[in-house]
């Protein structure tokens, strides 16, 4: 693991002992460094999970990745500085119907500290909780954005966040650990599946000191901490790539199969 690499990435050069303030200040420089994105699946080319392909396409491309490729690398990040941290899978409900089940496609990452439970997730796109959530029902919990809480039903924990007033569901999930390899299935399912959203949509997300950035497809919108959110619509492919650059800090890269995918979002139906 590039721990030197990793934390150049993001911009942290505090401690690296395996305390609740040094895990805050790693997931709030992460949150506002790596971008949650979906190039490699929406342009049809593969999302690899081994730390080597992380590695490589997180710290040293300038690129960022989804739940899978961010929380395996933060894993094992914590993992070397001596956190004791599992892996979860969730089933995502933001967004989705009420009546409607999806599968649990989703990654948080689990760790305990001085024996109480902490819930850390960099990467569920607009929405990835930018603090540490202690594992504690019915409480309101501060962020640097929005406030967070969890339910709990038995075994099943749902995060909820504040958004505009109102406590909105974001997934579900229980404490049962996972393998780096139990990803691998969700993992080729979400980024080749050809009704998956990642397939079929652009996604980007960054979180900022005073907003959050969010991008769908050619819809790109600010959502500051106070005030209304911003929207405008992207008129072309260099601005495309330029609001990627720019705004999401991402190093776009040249390839055939990437320029064909960003061209058909300008395409008239």
């Amino acid at each position: 693991m590039q721990l030197d690499a990793y934390f150049a990435r993001i911009g942290y050069s505090g401690p690296r002992a395996a305390t609740l303030e040094v895990l805050r200040a790693i997931v709030k420089r992460h949150t506002q460094t790596i971008p949650f994105e979906n190039l490699n699946p929406f342009a049809q080319l593969p999302v690899r999970l081994d730390l080597p392909s992380l590695e490589r396409k997180l710290l040293h491309q300038q690129r960022g990745g989804y739940c899978y490729e961010q929380n395996l690398l933060l894993w094992e990040v914590l993992r070397r500085l001596d956190f004791d941290v599992v892996g979860l899978t969730a089933r995502v409900s933001w967004n989705a119907p009420p009546d409607v089940a999806l599968p649990r496609t989703h990654m948080p990452l689990h760790v305990k500290l001085s024996g109480e439970s902490h819930i850390v997730d960099v990467a569920f796109g607009g929405m990835t909780p930018t603090g540490v959530l202690r594992l504690a029902p019915d409480i309101e919990q501060t962020t640097p954005h929005e406030p967070y809480r969890f339910l709990q039903d038995g075994d099943l924990f749902t995060m909820q966040a504040k958004v505009r007033g109102q406590w909105r569901p974001l997934y579900a999930f229980d404490l049962q650990p996972q393998l780096p390899v139990d990803y691998e299935p969700y993992n080729w399912y979400l980024s080749t599946y050809p009704q998956s959203r990642f397939v079929v949509n652009l996604i980007v997300a960054r979180s900022a000191e005073d907003c959050r950035h969010a991008l769908f497809n050619r819809e790109l919108a600010v959502h500051p901490l106070q005030g209304e959110s911003l929207r405008r619509t992207i008129e072309s492919v260099d601005e495309l790539r330029q609001v990627l650059i720019d705004i999401f800090l991402i190093d776009v890269p040249r390839a055939p199969q990437l320029d064909a995918a960003l061209a058909r979002l300008f395409q008239t139906p």
